[in-house]
């Protein structure tokens, strides 16, 4: 048996009929930029989260650049990132002009360690992203009661965590704006790229709204020097449907996660923690092992895909070398990016499938020692 790490192509043949239905009411109207079918998501999707606003836009790069825009985040600001989580968190900020400004996980949940945050925050500290890694939200109380001492702002980056809870609160109404990915590969996937803000606050909105659209509120009147980048029409349709199913797919991946739990407790590898306030959504299932490269070979001999995520650690990347931060400084970071590997995880694995993927971990799993 092969168990693929992710199998996209398993939602649409789910939802065949549902999408082309949706996909050629949306082709059939003429409007395919800023139409009815973006209107409507917006209004569902921001529903949804417990919010007042949605902005569709062109991915979630876009959508955390554009929240820092329209909270005058620029040049000579810094903000705090996790320094554990894909690099779009802190392109965004340097695209802003800002200064990512980098802070240890907590070991358990790999989310940004509220402890160490304060330590971060200097007189050019303008904002706080919060990631959700992995489908876990953030531990936002303590990161908000300190955003609200200092009188900067929290963006919640919600790329990996559609539907996640914390303490009975949706992610993406946790801070002053959030911003998610609908790339294929989330839990709320378009059939391409596609991003959204998500906001209490209407200034940020309407700010977020112009800018998307070349600066324009009024057609050929452009009142800022804005960009283009808008969620358009088919995959606006497409999230409409696959939202109506997020809730049930979220808890295909909540069992997939509850049988790798119980059938990996004795393979030595450091497991997924989960405290008591947060209702993940299992966008990845992520465990850790010293040794990662013999594991993850012994499980594609055994047919089952795995991924990294993130093999090399942001503050290594040839891309921040200018930001000269020293080598030894974010040993965390260091272990955690040597050790993670993704088992396969979706709301389309079957029972078999686990169980394959159960089985094959506890003869890939060593005999040497591990993590502890």
């Amino acid at each position: 048996m092969r168990v693929p790490f992710l199998d996209i192509a398993a939602a649409y043949v789910e939802l065949q009929r549902e999408i082309d239905a949706a996909v050629s009411r949306a082709l059939a109207s003429g409007r395919y930029i800023l139409g009815p079918e973006v209107e409507a998501f917006e209004r569902e999707f921001a529903a949804y989260c417990g919010a007042r606003h949605c902005v569709g836009v062109g991915n979630g790069l876009d959508a955390l650049h554009l929240i820092l825009r329209a909270m005058n985040v620029g040049t000579g600001a810094e903000v705090i990132v996790p320094a554990h989580t894909f690099i779009a968190t802190w392109l965004a900020v340097s695209q802003a002009g800002a200064t990512p400004v980098p802070v240890e996980p907590d070991e358990r949940t790999y989310n940004i360690d509220p402890s160490r945050i304060e330590a971060a925050i200097t007189p050019r500290t303008r904002a706080i992203i919060a990631v959700h890694l992995y489908g876990q939200p953030a531990d936002m109380d303590p990161i908000g009661a300190l955003a609200a001492r200092y009188r900067i702002r929290v963006i919640e980056d919600a790329a990996q965590a559609h539907g996640a809870r914390y303490k009975g609160r949706r992610v993406g109404n946790l801070g002053a704006a959030a911003a998610f990915s609908f790339y294929p590969a989330k839990n709320l996937g378009a059939l391409g790229d596609g991003g959204a803000v998500v906001t209490d606050d209407a200034t940020i909105a309407e700010r977020v709204r112009r800018a998307r659209n070349y600066g324009s509120q009024t057609k050929y009147v452009h009142d800022i020097a804005g960009r283009n980048s808008r969620l358009d029409e088919i995959q606006a349709a497409v999230l409409r449907v696959k939202l109506r199913h997020l809730d049930e797919w979220n808890a295909r991946r909540v069992r997939v996660a509850q049988s790798y739990l119980a059938a990996l407790g004795n393979v030595g590898w450091v497991l997924p923690w989960v405290p008591d306030w947060a209702e993940p959504v299992w966008h990845l299932f992520v465990v850790r092992t010293a040794q990662r490269a013999e594991v993850q070979q012994r499980l594609e001999e055994a047919g089952v895909g795995t991924l990294i995520h993130y093999p090399l650690p942001i503050h290594r990347q040839t891309a921040y070398r200018e930001l000269c931060l020293p080598a030894d400084g974010l040993p965390i970071s260091e272990r955690v990016a040597a050790e993670v590997l993704s088992l396969p995880m979706g709301p389309h694995l079957t029972p078999e499938q686990v169980a394959h993927v159960c089985a094959a971990a506890a003869c890939a799993a060593p005999t040497r020692s591990h993590v502890a």
